[in-house]
């Protein structure tokens, strides 16, 4: 997932809009290009043959301002449709344009090789006049880590694979890491983490990293559920297939984490991550057990499947502890997100309308869309029950996004900006740049969003 070296070879690959004029080309090539139906079309490729039948080139088409505006990296299909061989672009794109175009092509190199062979794409583009081609590797290459942790599964990602995914990562940027395992939970007072992971014979841990020596505290919050049955409240096959990815909000952290190493921003970063894997057994947590957190308050556990958000407070409340200048957590926490949103735009709650103007500003500029619900406060007595000061899953079915959110805001008191993304971490059905599997949602729009936010 790298640009092509040197443009000294690399053919042409002209992008042109609907209804685009093409007398500009040799007669050969127009027709050729009528009779292939090339018409400028967003996404249609053609290649346009030399003399000895080699390509010579190729057109891709940029559609209309409306169509592009309903599609992100659509460049990516150039990528995996040219032959071998490096790849220049021709054609009035916008530095905004040229750089989404230049991700998504290394993007479309994406595959997941684990367990078996796949064959990526073979054109390569040169990074294009003006585009930071060292920032857009790193980007990509990050973008890999997330999808690699989340298109993983269970029986190779657990507790112990992601800390030591985790660690590699620490390793790599020279950072300072910590895991705190198993009864060690309870000694040092993370009860509910502890109580989720328990029945797992994967023993729990919450996983901490800290790089960087200056500048603003940027504390970065995941959810690690590496399988999530349900717990007693046990999920049917249909709701448990994908629980692969119930450690997305870990897997986009480190992507995010990895993003800011690499491009080496002075900030404090800590990243915590508290994984576990939620199981049935003798010893598990049980629905009308009260849990007492980290923080004090009292959980009543109305559902065992609702176990993200009893992770995420027991971190939540450590990182709390230190006031952040910035705080974000990442989680795969709900199905009402999905229902509202559906799987392309997760949705983020934030107090700070500062904090939500850049971060949706920047999202759109990083094709990496990113949408505000709000922290609805008539429903906080949704979240209360009668016998325990927060009750992890309300009754009544309805604004599930909502009231997760609000019973995660309460373990964050003293961080004045702190923003919680529900994400869905998978792509349901290909798309330019993002195969089927596992995706990372809105790591770059934080990323984009860091220079304003934390004055960088």
């Amino acid at each position: 997932m790298r640009f092509a070296d040197d443009a000294t070879d690399a053919l042409p690959l002209h992008i042109l809009p609907d209804g685009a004029d093409l007398s500009e080309f040799p007669a050969p090539a127009q027709a050729w290009a009528a009779a292939q139906g090339f018409t400028g079309a967003l996404g249609q490729v053609c290649l346009l043959p030399g003399e000895d039948g080699a390509p010579m080139g190729a057109l891709f088409g940029w559609g209309s301002a409306a169509t592009r505006s309903r599609a992100r990296f659509s460049l990516a299909r150039a990528a995996e449709t040219l032959p071998e061989g490096p790849w220049q672009l021709i054609g009035p794109l916008s530095s905004s344009e040229a750089e989404e175009a230049a991700l998504g092509w290394l993007l479309a190199g994406y595959r997941f090789t684990r367990y078996k062979s796949a064959s990526a794409p073979k054109a390569r583009l040169v990074c294009p006049e003006g585009v930071d081609s060292d920032r857009i590797e790193v980007l990509a290459a990050a973008e890999a880590l997330t999808r690699d942790l989340i298109n993983t599964p269970a029986s190779d990602m657990g507790p112990e694979e992601l800390e030591q995914a985790f660690l590699a990562l620490a390793d790599r940027f020279g950072a300072e890491a910590r895991v705190i395992h198993g009864d060690n939970l309870l000694v040092e007072n993370f009860p509910m983490i502890h109580a989720v992971g328990r029945a797992s014979p994967r023993a729990p841990r919450l996983l901490d990293l800290r790089w960087g020596g200056r500048g603003p505290k940027l504390t970065l919050v995941g959810k690690g559920v590496c399988f999530d049955t349900g717990g007693l409240d046990l999920k049917p096959s249909s709701s448990m297939g994908l629980m692969k990815k119930d450690m997305g909000g870990a897997a986009t952290v480190m992507g995010l984490a990895h993003m800011i190493m690499a491009l080496g921003l002075p900030v404090r970063l800590r990243v915590l991550i508290p994984a576990v894997e939620n199981s049935v057994a003798g010893n598990a947590f049980r629905p009308q057990d009260v849990l007492t957190s980290r923080k004090g308050l009292t959980v009543e556990i109305n559902n065992t499947d609702a176990e993200g958000r009893l992770v995420l407070a027991d971190a939540l409340a450590l990182a709390d502890e230190e006031e952040p200048d910035l705080m974000i957590c990442m989680a795969t926490l709900t199905g009402a997100a999905r229902v509202a949103m559906g799987p392309d735009l997760p949705p983020f709650f934030t107090d700070c309308d500062d904090l939500a103007q850049a971060l949706s500003v920047s999202g759109a500029r990083a094709s990496d869309p990113v949408w505000r619900l709000p922290f609805w406060q008539p429903y906080e007595a949704l979240i209360e029950p009668g016998i325990a000061d927060l009750d992890n899953a309300p009754a009544g079915g309805m604004a599930g996004a909502i009231t997760a959110a609000l019973f995660l805001r309460r373990f964050v008191t003293n961080t004045k900006k702190f923003a919680h993304f529900d994400i869905y971490g998978w792509q349901p059905v290909a798309a330019p740049g993002r195969g089927k599997g596992g995706v990372g949602q809105g790591a770059r729009a934080i990323l984009a969003a860091l220079p304003e936010v934390l004055g960088l």
